[in-house]
C-alpha cells in the first residue's frame, strides 16, 4: 500500500500524519508551481517518503506514481482535488465519478447538478460582468445576495450585498482578483442570501458508502463592508433531529455530486423550509485539531479518512448515528482588529484561558498583520472546552475582549489577571 496525497495542506498535513503513524508509506504531490503561504506553511516533510513537488505534465507523473507503486491518490486540500481525481482516474484507482468532476468544483455547475437531482439550492447566476450581475439582482427581487468566486475557499472574496450598486461592486471586486489557489478569477457567483442556521458536515466515501465524522454548527459576524467572519463553531449530536435531517440531506448531495471515494466538507443553510446546499468539497474540512475532535467524540473525519484509506473494516465498524460528545467544545477563529506585526505573546496568552485545550496559530512571530476580514487572514484558532458551556462562555467573553485591545499585535498590554476577571 503506498498513498499520494495532492496539496497535502492544512487538515491534509494532519491526515498524512495519520497515515505515517500507522506504517502507510505516503509520497506528496505539488498541484501547482507555488500556493498562499496560509497552505504552504503548515506542510510537514516529514510525514512522506517522498516528494514529487510540482510536475506540469500529468501523463509523465501517472507514469511515475504508478511505477512507485501508488494504490491510492487524494487530496489533501481543495486546491488538490481535480488533480488528484484525474492521476485516479488516469491509473484505475478508487475516486469519485468524472462525470461530475467539473461540478465538484465549479460551484454554479454544483448547484445545477444538485438542483437536477431535486435538492435545495439558493437562486444562482453566473456573472462575468458586473453590469449583467446587478441587472439580474435587480430582476430577482431577492432583498439581498452573496457574491463570490467560483473556485475559492476561506470566505475569499466573499460579500453580502443588499443593493444593485454593491452587487456590481462586489462582482467588479472578484472580477479583478485572483482565487486563493491563484487562479485568475473569470467570472463571479451571484446567489440568494440564505437565512437560518449554517452547518458543515465533514463525511467520508468509501465505495460508494457515506459516513458523517462531525457535524458542526457556525456562527459567524459580518465584516464591515459585508462578508463573513469566521467566529466559532460548535458540535451537533448525532442524535438529534437535526443532526439526522442533514445526515439524509447530505448523503444525497454527495449522490448527485458522484463523490464515492473521499472525504467532503458540506455546509448546509438549514431554513424554515429545510435544508439547503451552499457547497460541497471533495476533501478533509480546514482549520480543525484531530486530536482534539477525537477526545471529545471519540472520532474525527481524519481519522475515519485514514481508516478507509488504511482499515477498512474500521470504516464498517464505525457507526456515525450513535456519535456523541462530552462536555463543552467550540472552536474559536481568531479575530484580530488591528493593523501590525504578530506578537507570540498572543497564543501564550490565548492559552492560559481555563477551558483552552488547543492553540493553532497561523502566523509567525512579526509577520504583518491586518485585520482579520475572512478565514485566510485569520491569525489562528483555539478550542475551548469545560463541563460547562459557562465556562466557555466567560473565556470566549474575555478572549474577544482582550483581541479588541490589541492580542494579537502586542498593542496594549492585557492585564495579568484578567484570567480571573
Amino acid at each position: 500500500m503506498s498513498i499520494a496525497i495532492v496539496d497535502g495542506y492544512s487538515t491534509g498535513a494532519a491526515l498524512a500524519a495519520r497515515l505515517h503513524h500507522l506504517g502507510v508509506p505516503c509520497s506528496h504531490i505539488q498541484s501547482q508551481p507555488d500556493n498562499h503561504d496560509f497552505l504552504r506553511r503548515t506542510f510537514d516533510p516529514g510525514h512522506y517518503t517522498r516528494d514529487y513537488g510540482f510536475i506540469p505534465d500529468a501523463a509523465h507523473l501517472g507514469d511515475l506514481l504508478r511505477r512507485d507503486g501508488t494504490t491510492r491518490i487524494v487530496a489533501g486540500s481543495e486546491s488538490g482535488v481535480t488533480l488528484a481525481e484525474t492521476l485516479s482516474h488516469a491509473l484505475g484507482l478508487p475516486t469519485n465519478t468524472p462525470e461530475q468532476r467539473a461540478a465538484r468544483r465549479d460551484k454554479n455547475l454544483m448547484a445545477a447538478v444538485v438542483t437536477a437531482a431535486g435538492l435545495a439550492t439558493p437562486r444562482t447566476y453566473l456573472a462575468t460582468t458586473s453590469a449583467a450581475a446587478a441587472r439580474w439582482f435587480t430582476a430577482s427581487g431577492l432583498p439581498e445576495a452573496v457574491v463570490k468566486p467560483l473556485d475559492s475557499a476561506g470566505s475569499d472574496g466573499v460579500r453580502f450585498c443588499r443593493t444593485p450598486a454593491d452587487v456590481s461592486d462586489a462582482t467588479e471586486s472578484v472580477l479583478n482578483s485572483r482565487s486563493v489557489f491563484g487562479h485568475q478569477n473569470t467570472a463571479a457567483l451571484v446567489q440568494e442570501r440564505l437565512i437560518g442556521t449554517e452547518f458543515y458536515i465533514n463525511s467520508v466515501s468509501f465505495d460508494g458508502r457515506h459516513k458523517v465524522a462531525e457535524t458542526w454548527r457556525y456562527t459567524k459576524q459580518t465584516r464591515p463592508g459585508g462578508g463573513p467572519i469566521y467566529d466559532y463553531e460548535e458540535p451537533v449530536p448525532a442524535s438529534t433531529a437535526e443532526a439526522r435531517l442533514l445526515r439524509e440531506f447530505t448523503f444525497a448531495v454527495l449522490d448527485a455530486l458522484g463523490i464515492r471515494n473521499s472525504a467532503a466538507h458540506t455546509e448546509v443553510m438549514l431554513t424554515r423550509h429545510g435544508p439547503v446546499l451552499i457547497e460541497t468539497g471533495a476533501r478533509l474540512g480546514g482549520a480543525t485539531a484531530p486530536a482534539v475532535v477525537e477526545r471529545h467524540c471519540g472520532m474525527s473525519q481524519t481519522a475515519l479518512a485514514a481508516a478507509a484509506l488504511a482499515i477498512p473494516s474500521a470504516f464498517d465498524a464505525f457507526d456515525d448515528r450513535e456519535l456523541t460528545w462530552s462536555g463543552s467544545l467550540r472552536n474559536v477563529e481568531f479575530i484580530n482588529h488591528h493593523t501590525g506585526r504578530a506578537d507570540r505573546g498572543a497564543m501564550t496568552r490565548a492559552a492560559t484561558l481555563p477551558s483552552a485545550v488547543k492553540v493553532c496559530p497561523a502566523v509567525e512571530h512579526g509577520e504583518p498583520l491586518q485585520p482579520t476580514t475572512d478565514l485566510l487572514s485569520t491569525p489562528g484558532f483555539l478550542y475551548l472546552a469545560a463541563d460547562s458551556t459557562e465556562q466557555v462562555n466567560r473565556d470566549y467573553a474575555l478572549l474577544r475582549q482582550w483581541e479588541r485591545q490589541g492580542l494579537h499585535t502586542g498593542d496594549t498590554m492585557v492585564p495579568a489577571d484578567s484570567t480571573r476577571s
